[in-house]
């Protein structure tokens, strides 16, 4: 028995000081995870229940060298694209209803990606009770850099948030003003997917350095 179409590569994103890829499975995004965005956004930052959004794993861009900045794409369809920093949660493996206190075992490691969004279509769906897919799940709308393994690095909770555009900064807080915190969240979500290796959760905002150019 053989497949009738060519199946489609693994996404593999770098490790910081290995060889190896880490293999993508699925994105998750926890939306307006960041108190100054909820506000940006006219939301009640307060702790409501976190809520997500998908991206297909074929959306990732690597950025890993910043000598040599990747290229992303304008996107069709959209006047009003928008960029936010994340942290982004790899996980090594999973399960469902996992505990708070044992979120973090379950975590290979860490990186920093870009959530890209059409912020009209988004906007627009908004307004007819639409999902929003066309405007967070598009061709490369998941910048990322390198994985940084927890082993080395440990489970960052706190570390400035910044985002820089052609020298200006646009973004810029720290890790602890996130709402619900990595472990809160990475139980929250198995308790409505059961988490797996491979899985990668997008936590708005997040640190560190992703290097692209929009073309």
């Amino acid at each position: 028995m053989a497949y009738v179409l060519t199946p489609p590569a693994t996404v593999g994103v770098p490790v910081h000081g290995s060889k190896d890829l880490f293999p993508v499975r699925r994105i998750f995004c926890v939306g307006r995870n960041y108190a100054a965005h909820a506000r940006e956004m006219g939301h009640d930052p307060d702790r409501e229940p976190p809520f997500f959004f998908t991206k297909p794993a074929d959306a990732i861009v690597i950025c890993a060298d910043p000598k040599n900045p990747a290229k992303v794409a304008y996107p069709s369809a959209t006047k009003n694209l928008h960029h936010e920093m994340e942290l982004v949660v790899a996980m090594k493996s999973g399960g469902t209803d996992i505990p708070i206190d044992k979120a973090l075992d379950h975590v290979f490691g860490y990186a920093c990606g870009l959530d890209m969004t059409r912020r009209d279509l988004q906007n627009q769906a908004k307004d007819m009770g639409r999902p929003w897919d066309m405007g967070k799940g598009f061709d490369q709308s998941a910048p990322i850099g390198e994985i940084y393994p927890a082993s080395s690095i440990g489970h960052p909770a706190k570390g400035a948030i910044q985002l820089d555009v052609n020298g200006k900064t646009r973004q810029k807080s720290d890790l602890n003003a996130l709402i619900w915190s990595v472990p809160e969240t990475i139980s929250y979500l198995s308790g409505l997917v059961a988490l797996a290796a491979g899985d990668l959760a997008g936590f708005v905002d997040g640190c560190g350095t992703v290097t692209c150019t929009l073309v």
